[in-house]
């Protein structure tokens, strides 16, 4: 619920020393500061500097946040060079990067996976912005580390933790157009050896329309709330405990008119984790991490008609996540680190069109070693074994390089396979659309289902045979590479970035049999292959004291290579929609796949008032679509 208003904010900063009257203290080593917030633990599992990593990686910082002035996480995701949020059908606003949809990009919180998707969409909307320490986003394949889902690349919310002694926190509001309020409440305090943090967040709308000529609105009226807990015990110099509580509910009215029938109903989200850690250091060389995390995500709606209570749409989804893994950081020597894990998922859902409870467990392991063979390069090999239960085991490996030319310059390569294994929906999904007619099934029901189908005298033909659906459908995979460079000296700085992600295996609908009713039943299967390849450029340059300018741009092409293929040969053709003419379609016809922004861009300007402890900004985000898309298709 991306809403583009204007924005009213009060700010409240509660801290017990300023209450006293006392001069909080300040840092004496500005540099080192700066420093330590650059610090990223995404992209290797450990904590390394941001300008030293060989992989594309993008940190956005609490500072970048509050100068901002966003509330939700899509807002801020969205002014970063090469990435972009995308609204789904449901109206979900995804991300892509480097041209790769939101269904392959996985979502952490302190590094744990958040559940709850549409279609594959995670709505970046649900998350609030209020307690984000920073946001580390890596590009392009990283299930070396992460496994499935991180086939595009992977996006971390780190949230704050407690470092004063003293009670503080802040309170904020802010009221927008739409009749829309946010606010939040955090307190935090870290005393001796035991830490805490407590956040509050709620969000609520009346929505809005931008099509008043069509029944019901764009967004429907909703609220949501966030609650989460942080505990920090240092048990020992040696052994330190993590625990957290996260909680989320939103509930939003729905309204639609169909056949000039009104149906009005409301859908529920429930979220739900908690995520333990203890971090226990065996010896100076290593250390060992113990993790257990959980989470739950349900979601239920009902519409039906005011006055008949005829049902038009009805559905429940609940989804469960337990892991527990174990990491451990071995140091060789300086600068030669070995990072390894092993871990464990039991998965489940219960969902609406599935006749039964389906489970899901995985067993895994990575490694990874992070040296510099000589002072000026570093290099990072990993891998990872998934092995599932119900799709192929995988085998995810990478490479990455850093070379510095000098104090100023770093180039910067990675190659590296990722994957993303075949979900819920697509193996055991069973939907009839009650309108129009059509049936979906997965992978794994569609022999079972369509026999029924045949028995029940629904069937007019059955286009494939049984041993099709014998093998397993494979996950979708991709290989992906980068090769940039980083440039910084004195208030200058600027990277560039080239990538290419060839994929395969991508899974997609087709026919499997055709309906008395003159509709389809389709199903899933492995076929698609496609690209995405462009460069990205980021420059950031401090003009005085408190003001900076920053510009990204990146340049994009994303296609399907069967479809460039079928161009190339001259089997592909369009109507012309003024002589009506059927013509020959080439490439330079094709734009490419759909949602995606040839040209994207955009400048900021940061002017900070150390005076009054506010400062102005002025942000530009454009996105250019270019070409035109094939109207109708006809093999030769």
């Amino acid at each position: 619920m991306n809403l583009n208003s204007f924005v009213i904010t009060v700010f409240i900063t509660l801290c017990s020393g300023l209450l006293q009257g006392q001069k909080s203290e300040q840092p004496k080593d500005s540099t080192k500061i700066q420093r330590l917030d650059e610090v990223i633990v995404t992209a290797t599992r450990t904590q390394r500097q941001l300008s030293s990593l060989p992989l594309p990686v993008v940190l956005v910082s609490k500072k970048q946040v509050q100068q901002t002035g966003v509330i939700r996480l899509d807002e801020i995701l969205n002014e970063q060079t090469g990435i972009i949020t995308v609204a789904d059908e449901s109206g979900f606003n995804g991300v892509q990067i480097q041209g790769i949809a939101s269904d392959y990009i996985l979502l952490l919180i302190d590094g744990v996976p958040l559940l709850g998707r549409s279609a594959g969409n995670f709505d970046l909307s649900r998350l609030t912005v209020g307690n984000i320490q920073q946001i580390e986003v890596v590009k392009g394949p990283s299930s070396s580390l992460y496994g499935s889902e991180a086939l595009g690349g992977v996006i971390n919310i780190i949230t704050e933790k407690p470092k004063e002694i003293q009670l503080n926190g802040n309170a904020s509001y802010r009221f927008a157009s739409f009749n829309t309020h946010d606010a939040n409440l955090q307190l935090k305090q870290k005393k001796g050896d035991f830490g805490y943090t407590f956040f509050a967040n709620t969000l609520n709308s009346e929505g809005y329309d931008l099509r008043p000529e069509i029944p019901g609105q764009t967004v429907s009226p909703f609220e949501n709330y966030t609650l989460n807990g942080q505990i920090h015990y240092d048990i020992s110099d040696r052994l330190k405990l993590f625990s957290s509580a996260r909680y989320y509910r939103q509930e939003q009215d729905a309204q639609l008119f169909t056949d000039d029938v009104l149906f009005k109903g409301a859908s529920a989200i429930n979220e739900f984790n908690t995520h333990l850690r203890l971090d226990h250091t065996i010896a100076e060389k290593l250390q060992f991490q113990y993790e257990l995390y959980y989470t739950n995500y349900t979601a239920s709606e009902l519409i039906e008609s005011p006055i008949t209570e005829d049902v038009f749409s009805q559905s429940d989804f609940d989804q469960n996540l337990l892991r527990p893994e174990i990491r451990a950081v071995y140091r060789l020597k300086p600068q030669h680190t070995i990072t390894g894990g092993l871990g464990y998922n039991h998965e489940n859902l219960d969902r609406t069109f599935f006749d039964d409870k389906v489970t899901f467990n995985s067993q895994y392991g990575y490694v990874q070693y992070d040296f510099y063979p000589i002072e000026k390069l570093n290099l990072i090999l990993g891998a990872r074994f998934d092995n599932h239960s119900e799709y192929q085991s995988q085998l995810s490996p990478k490479l990455a390089v850093n070379y510095r030319l000098g104090s100023s310059i770093s180039l910067k390569a990675s190659v590296g396979y990722g994957f993303k294994a075949p979900d819920f929906r697509q193996l055991y999904f069973d939907f009839t659309n009650a309108t129009v007619g059509y049936t979906v099934l997965g992978y794994n029901v569609a022999v079972e289902k369509v026999q029924e189908l045949d028995n029940q005298g629904q069937l007019t033909d059955i286009l494939f045979s049984p041993d099709q659906l014998q093998d397993p459908l494979k996950p979708e995979s991709s290989i992906g590479y980068n090769l940039g460079a980083s440039f910084t000296k004195g208030k200058f700085k600027g990277d560039f970035n080239l990538f290419r992600n060839d994929f395969e295996n991508l899974i997609d609908t087709r026919i499997i049999a055709r309906k008395t009713n003159g509709q389809n039943v389709f199903s899933y299967t492995n076929f698609n292959k496609i690209y995405t390849t462009g460069l990205s450029v980021n420059a950031n340059y401090q003009l005085a004291e408190g003001l900076q300018l920053s510009a990204g741009y990146q340049l994009l092409y994303a296609k399907d290579k069967d479809k460039k293929v079928a161009l190339e040969r001259g089997e592909i053709f369009a109507r012309d929609p003024q002589s009506l003419q059927t013509i020959s379609l080439n490439n330079a016809d094709y734009f490419g796949l759909v949602n995606r922004s040839r040209h994207t861009a955009n400048f900021k300007i940061f002017y900070e008032l150390p005076k009054w402890n506010s400062n102005i900004n002025l942000r530009v985000i454009t996105e250019v679509h270019m070409g035109f898309l094939i109207a109708m298709e006809m093999p030769y």
